[in-house]
């Protein structure tokens, strides 16, 4: 399956993304912190041809611009403006982590867009001590290596165990390997997350599919099952041996149990 890079205007920047294509239903992926459009192929060929994804390179990651704003707001207004901007809506929306939370935060802000709702590994309550480590900092990080294996080096040198996802972002200059990210936006970022987010969390009403990985240092378990108990209409689904990135630890899983989902959600949508 190919799947198509492209770019559009959206509130003043210019977003990446990448379409799966065809005429399924739209699913718009929203990817986390550090994270790339290209996270979901694997999940696009997997639901493919019944389902097209259309994951977004969110502000500041990627390829995409942005303006110095890495409000919570800002992400959510670009997410709306974009499902608007390719007339899609409503669609089903699937976020990890912070996308997870732009994800919640559109099926309650904006109904009219979102018609089915697949949250991984994202917290209706961001801080610490739930969450005992909100915020990464990855400024003291290299800015450029030599090769890409000395960038993983350096990065996993500093604590990191497995540097295979922000690799993802990791492309090389003129001047060597390195981010495509701003390491002290990054950060901004991840702090601007902190905070309360249940009001969005039980604002929709949609059919909502929570994932959660029982070994994940982001989701308390405690907390994934509190989220599913309190909203109506939401069903989770629990990962044994998994963390953060379901989607990665369990590729095949992850989308069984997003394709069973949809099968029953869109089926009831329409």
């Amino acid at each position: 399956m190919m799947i198509h890079e492209s770019t559009t205007r959206v509130r003043g920047l210019d977003l990446a993304y990448t379409d799966s294509g065809g005429d399924g239903v739209p699913v718009l992926a929203l990817h986390g912190h550090f994270g790339r459009a290209r996270a979901f192929a694997a999940l696009a060929a997997a639901l493919a041809p019944r389902y097209r994804v259309i994951a977004l390179e969110q502000r500041g990651h990627g390829h995409s611009d942005d303006d110095g704003d890495f409000s919570p707001d800002a992400y959510l207004a670009d997410a709306a403006a974009f499902v608007r901007r390719l007339g899609l809506g409503p669609v089903v929306v699937l976020g990890h982590s912070m996308g997870g939370v732009v994800a919640f935060r559109l099926a309650g802000r904006h109904p009219d867009l979102v018609g089915a709702l697949v949250v991984e590994e994202a917290g209706a309550l961001n801080r610490s001590p739930e969450v005992p480590h909100p915020v990464l900092d990855v400024r003291a990080w290299p800015r450029r290596a030599a090769t890409l294996a000395d960038l993983r080096r350096q990065v996993e040198s500093r604590g990191v165990p497995d540097a295979g996802y922000f690799l993802e972002s990791a492309v090389e200059h003129p001047d060597g390997w390195g981010f495509l990210f701003d390491h002290d936006a990054m950060v901004a970022s991840q702090r601007a997350l902190i905070g309360d987010w249940w009001p969005d969390w039980l604002a929709s009403s949609c059919p909502a599919l929570l994932v959660h990985g029982l070994d994940s240092f982001v989701l308390p378990t405690a907390m994934a099952r509190e989220m599913a108990a309190r909203r109506p209409g939401t069903t989770l689904r629990e990962f044994p041996g998994c963390g953060h990135w379901v989607h990665d630890d369990d590729p095949a899983g992850f989308a069984r149990v997003v394709r069973d989902f949809l099968g029953t959600a869109v089926a009831n949508e329409a």
